[in-house]
């Protein structure tokens, strides 16, 4: 009779315990400073009631930045869970069995909710899908009769988020990306099924509205799902629902209109959704990432390296770090300033990122940094053989060469190997556009011209038949077109660019990157034909919209060098480096004319660049140039004559 008296006795004292503990809890918020200190006091005064490691975890979570801090997070709500389930598991599965019992219980539920919901993100903020699933199934079995843990969309996003995985890494995955995305629609169209086969009661309990904002939350995933498997029409569908009732993502709908080609409409919905307050700082604000990328389209280099500076210094260290000097990595390539694009690269690829909420993954962080790498090393290559005109006369600069070269193809072979593994390779890469990818229409076109022209050649024929996005269409007929270059069809890619040059029509505004790339093949293809009047008049179309593609092109330029102000041993060295670029210096017909005006300031020099296209427009105005002595600063300005952007003082420790 002793062991039942003391039971008894023990579970009167921890019955007052806890409600000494509820009573103290009062008035503290989850959030709140001191939410860790009282929780861990709750620990000590009972170790075996769920509030104080609710407390504790939840702050844990909240305040967590990085990996460490979620995975430190995740066993203190793991517990708190458990000791929850241990003792309330009866009232979590009556919960709904009447509105009375409901509204009594109802901060119990609102405590489960939290741990769970906090212990999901946990798990889905570094990369453990297959433990979201379990929770999530887990809560499904309490049948809750109205879903505020939105189990059927998370699922649905979990299923899509680890598409290219497969049952042998993420056990609840099938076996194909087309079977995970047919997983994820199913979630969707049974969360639906799921709110209207409740709708009745829950109107009842809730409110009439209560249905409609349940929907929306699954229309936003559908609309999501619809965009990356090319249902464009359906996709719209639901983002005009979201519209009508203010529930749409400013940001996903803006990366639609970037994949079916609307790039002005993108870049105005990118923008709306800079102002919005985001759901935590600590999570990828994604228009600083996307926004970038098209104001590169637009040739509005110096305006994408301003936002994505803004953001990193707005953001700092916490997660997106990495995706913002991707981004401004980027930025400063398409301005030709590399030495500034690479060290932005290098913290990329140096930074643990987190990939919060954003279907962004990090295997799409890893491809997009080693992508840009190919790009970059590709650039520098094209960058000796500009500013040294004679390059392979010259052992220093062949030696600098082949080092890049090799850099280049063990680039290359990684970031190839990635992308043969990626069974989402198509969607991600050859389609050019997708809302989901990471990487740019242009930045493919430096992993694919390497390899195989001629299948890809063909498969970009193909995609003028089966792909339905009529504003893409130029780029796969550009992208033909340059691929059978590549093969040495020179006749038939002529022939297809003179097509695309008569016929096309497009946003001159926003698509300066896509003009540039077909005004760069123009003068190319012309070349093999020594039709020397059209490589002139597309290499100045070229001057006038893209000129910072001009020094990483193997175009030769005709133009005419006027110089002015003093002339010393200094600013004739500087003009002997200029002739030494390749640029074809002349004095005989209409051509674009580069001004150059050196003055002293002091002990220092200055250099005012001015060019003017052969029809009179201006393509650099007034760009200024401060330096002390001539090492390098001839070549710092044949880059400037193109629109590369730097500081006015130039630091002569640079080498090219």
């Amino acid at each position: 009779m002793i062991l039942p008296i003391l039971q008894h006795a023990i579970a009167q004292k921890n019955e007052a315990l806890r409600y000494e503990i509820d009573a103290k809890r009062r008035g503290i918020e989850l959030t709140d400073d001191d939410a860790l200190p009282r929780g861990r006091e709750f620990e000590r005064v009972d170790s075996t009631y769920y509030v104080g490691y609710l407390l504790e975890g939840y702050y844990k979570y909240n305040h967590s930045a990085d990996y460490l801090g979620y995975q430190n997070a995740i066993p203190i709500l793991l517990k708190a869970k458990n000791l929850m389930e241990k003792d309330f598991n009866p009232m979590l599965k009556n919960m709904f069995s009447n509105l009375d019992y409901l509204t009594e219980n109802y901060n119990r539920f609102q405590d489960y909710y939290s741990i769970c919901n906090a212990l999901k993100e946990c798990y889905d903020n570094i990369e453990m899908p297959d433990s979201v699933m379990s929770l999530l199934n887990h809560i499904a079995t309490y049948h809750f009769k109205k879903d505020f843990f939105g189990l059927y969309y998370h699922r649905a996003w979990t299923y899509h988020r680890n598409r290219i995985f497969t049952s042998a890494k993420y056990p609840f995955l099938k076996n194909s990306v087309s079977a995970n995305e047919r997983m994820a629609f199913k979630y969707c169209y049974e969360g639906l099924a799921f709110i209207n086969q409740n709708k009745k009661i829950n109107d009842e309990w809730f409110g009439e509205n209560q249905a409609l904002a349940d929907d929306l939350q699954i229309y936003h995933y559908l609309a999501l799902l619809h965009c990356y498997n090319k249902n464009y029409d359906s996709s719209f569908y639901y983002y005009n629902i979201l519209a009508q009732y203010g529930m749409i993502s400013w940001n996903n709908y803006a990366g639609f209109q970037t994949e079916i080609g609307n790039f002005a409409n993108a870049q105005t919905f990118f923008k709306r959704d800079l102002g919005i307050s985001y759901g935590g700082e600590n999570i990828l604000k994604e228009p600083y990432y996307y926004l970038p990328q098209l104001y590169i389209y637009a040739g509005r280099t110096e305006d994408a390296i301003n936002l994505s500076n803004r953001i990193i210094q707005q953001n700092g260290s916490r997660p997106g770090f990495g995706w913002y000097n991707i981004a401004l990595s980027r930025s400063y390539m398409y301005n030709d300033q590399l030495d500034s694009a690479e060290n932005a690269l290098n913290k990329a690829a140096d930074f643990k990122e987190l990939h919060i909420g954003t279907t962004l993954t990090q295997e799409q962080y890893e491809f997009t940094i080693n992508l840009l790498r190919v790009n970059l090393l590709d650039r520098k290559i094209d960058e000796l053989k500009f500013l040294h005109s004679n390059w392979w006369y010259s052992p220093t600069t062949l030696f600098k060469m082949a080092k890049l070269k090799w850099q280049k193809l063990m680039a290359e072979y990684n970031t190839c190997i990635e992308l043969a593994y990626n069974p989402d390779r198509s969607r991600m890469v050859y389609d050019l556009f997708c809302s989901e990818s990471t990487t740019t229409f242009d930045e493919a076109w430096f992993l694919m011209k390497d390899f195989n022209p001629k299948f890809f050649a063909q498969k970009y024929h193909n995609y003028q038949t089966t792909d339905k996005r009529a504003n893409i269409q130029r780029y796969f007929k550009l992208f033909e077109a340059k691929f059978n270059y590549e093969d040495g069809r020179y006749k038939t890619a002529r022939e297809e660019l003179e097509n695309i040059l008569s016929n096309t029509k497009l946003d001159t505004q926003n698509e300066k990157l896509f003009l540039g790339r077909l005004y760069e093949a123009a003068s190319r293809t012309y070349k093999k034909f020594k039709n020397q009047y059209s490589r002139s008049f597309y290499n100045n179309l070229l001057l006038e919209t893209y000129p910072q593609l001009i020094p990483f092109s193997n175009i030769e330029i005709s133009m005419r060098l006027q110089t002015g102000g003093i002339e010393d041993a200094t600013t004739e060295y500087i003009t002997s480096q200029l002739t030494k670029t390749n640029i074809n210096w002349t004095n005989n017909g209409v051509v674009p004319v580069v001004s150059i005006y050196f003055e002293r300031r002091g002990d220092k020099y200055q250099a005012t660049i001015n060019v003017k296209s052969s029809n009179n427009l201006q393509v650099v105005n007034n760009s200024k140039l401060v330096f002390s002595t001539p090492e390098n600063v001839g070549k710092e300005i044949a880059l400037r004559i193109f629109g590369k952007g730097g500081n006015v003082v130039f630091d002569d420790s640079d080498e090219y």
